[in-house]
Parts: C-alpha cells; structure tokens; sequence
C-alpha cells in the first residue's frame, strides 16, 4: 500500500527460479545502481532502523500506512526478519539516498504474483528535494520492469490518499477497480516505456 507522502510540485518479475542464478551481494547491488540522476538506492541495514521509525511516526506521512509502535527494538527486529525474505528474492526494501549518502526516505518491492509485483513503503522526508520524488518512482519501476523483467504491477492506494492517487494517474498508471477503502491500480511495462521516455531528463542515459 501506498502512503500520504507529500506535496510535491512535480506530480511498483523475476521468479524464484531465475532469480536463484543471482548473488544478493553483489547482483542486487549492480541492479539498482545507475539509474536516476540525482539519487539512488541501497537495501535496508538494521541500523536503518531509527531513521524508518522516525519516517513511519510522523503524523502527516502515516495516515495511510500500516500503524507501528515507537518501539526501535521492535523495528530492529522486523528489518532482521525482511532481510531473509530478501535473501530469498521475496522482496526489496530500499532506502532513497542523494549521491552523497544523505538518507531521504524508503520504497518496497513486494508481493510478488507471477509477472506481477507491488510496490510501496514510499515514504519521503519533508526536506527531501522535489527531484526525490519523480526519480524514486522512475528507479523502482525501472528495476521492477527492465531489470527483475516484471511484465506488470498492481498497487492499492486509499481513497483519502489523494496526492499519491493523482501522481500514480499522472505517471500512466489505469485504475483497475475500487472498494469503499482504496482504488486499485495497474501499470504494465509496456505504458512504463512511453512515460518513462517523458521523464528522461531525470535518468542516467543508457549506454
């Protein structure tokens, strides 16, 4: 699920099988590097911890994301147990650095449906440059589609959730369906090609 993450002015398959070919350490790593101009990814550490606490406890950015308690033990404990579902290929936690390391927020790859995968826990700090935004969406897509070879995402995102649900519509996403709670979302990596073709000027050019 998406959350509230900001105002902004600019306004988520590889399987088990071909995956296992891959090392985390290094593989990963290479897959996420390189993409956007003024930021990047690395996977989450456990001395991540306080700084995705602080993220997920401030009240304007936790309206629409799954409730935590003030509790870093607590936190530590669910990063520890994440990093074997990322051992295992299950799912990607990122912090969104600036290339000088300066941590500005957090993005999910998960839930993993055949060709399908969702993405989330996108959360950026209120200082975070407004470039942070369009580059952390461009970045988890481009590593979903072109580099894991997902086919498509699905994504739920609460109907109070008004920004996220307009910059989603805006990035090419088709609203698939809607209950009393949320819209629900597609993206297929087809669509993902023509808009990312709009936002270059934020992306590395490729080789």
């Amino acid at each position: 699920m998406l959350p509230y993450l900001f105002h902004n002015p600019y306004f988520e398959r590889i399987n088990n099988k071909c995956y296992a070919s891959h090392s985390k350490d290094n593989n990963v790593e290479k897959i996420i590097s390189n993409i956007a101009k003024h930021i990047r990814f690395r996977l989450v550490e456990v001395n991540d911890a306080e700084f995705i606490l602080s993220l997920r406890l401030d009240p304007e950015k936790n309206r629409f994301i799954s409730p935590v308690k003030d509790d870093i033990e607590a936190q530590r404990t669910w990063i520890r147990e994440y990093k074997n579902k990322e051992k295992n290929g299950e799912e990607y936690y990122f912090i969104i650095e600036s290339k000088d390391s300066e941590k500005l927020g957090t993005i999910r790859l998960y839930d993993f449906r055949g060709d399908s995968f969702c993405w989330g826990s996108w959360i950026l700090r209120h200082d975070a440059p407004a470039y942070a935004a369009i580059e952390s969406v461009l970045c988890i897509y481009e590593i979903a589609f072109s580099r894991l070879g997902f086919m498509q995402s699905h994504t739920d995102v609460r109907k109070g959730n008004v920004a996220v649900k307009n910059f989603l519509v805006q990035f090419g996403a088709a609203i698939t369906d809607d209950d009393d709670i949320n819209y629900y979302f597609r993206m297929t990596r087809e669509t993902f090609e023509k808009t990312r073709q709009n936002y270059r000027r934020f992306l590395v050019e490729k080789n």
